[in-house]
């Protein structure tokens, strides 16, 4: 498996697998597939504003899965924080896609300077809580029946990795 950056011909792939999670899973609290030109607009917005839009690649050069992050919110304090997303082919699940994937954003994120990574998870997804605690995050919040998805409550747990600790924090934006 190779990560590189995702490049527009790899939208389709990027889709695919996104609105697979849409119609099967609750990692995306959504009902609502996207469309081509929704993800490319999606695309096109990480990559003007610098964020990563990262893909893992088999040796046929196909997607078999993808990882980003962006603002975590939009206020000027939160500007080194960042809310990461990954979604794998489930075909390919539990074949350690996902854990390439975030050791690269995690790269990515600490030399673009960002000082956390926040992730939101689906408390029922013992899978994606055990990787991101594999890779030093801690669930920093659980937020009970925030979310609903085929005709059940969620419940979101806040995972968080300090990048850069004892970093001092920047001067304030005037």
């Amino acid at each position: 498996m190779h990560i590189r950056d995702a490049v527009a011909e790899d939208v389709p792939a990027i889709l695919a697998l996104y609105n697979h999670a849409v119609r099967s899973t609750t990692a995306a609290w959504t009902n609502a597939e996207e469309t081509l030109d929704d993800r490319l607009t999606w695309f096109e917005g990480r990559k003007s504003k610098g964020l990563p839009v990262i893909v893992a690649v088999d040796g046929r050069n196909q997607v078999a899965g993808f990882a980003s992050y962006g603002p975590f919110r939009a206020k000027e304090g939160y500007r080194f924080t960042a809310e990461h997303t990954v979604y794998v082919d489930p075909e390919r699940h539990r074949q350690g896609i996902g854990r390439i994937l975030m050791v690269r954003l995690i790269d990515i994120a600490k030399s673009g300077g960002m000082h956390v990574l926040v992730g939101g998870v689906d408390a029922d997804n013992g899978a994606s809580i055990a990787l991101h605690e594999s890779l030093g995050f801690e669930i920093s919040g659980r937020l009970p029946q925030t979310g609903t998805k085929f005709g059940r409550w969620l419940d979101l747990v806040f995972m968080t990795l300090v990048l850069n600790a004892g970093r001092s924090a920047p001067a304030p934006v005037s």
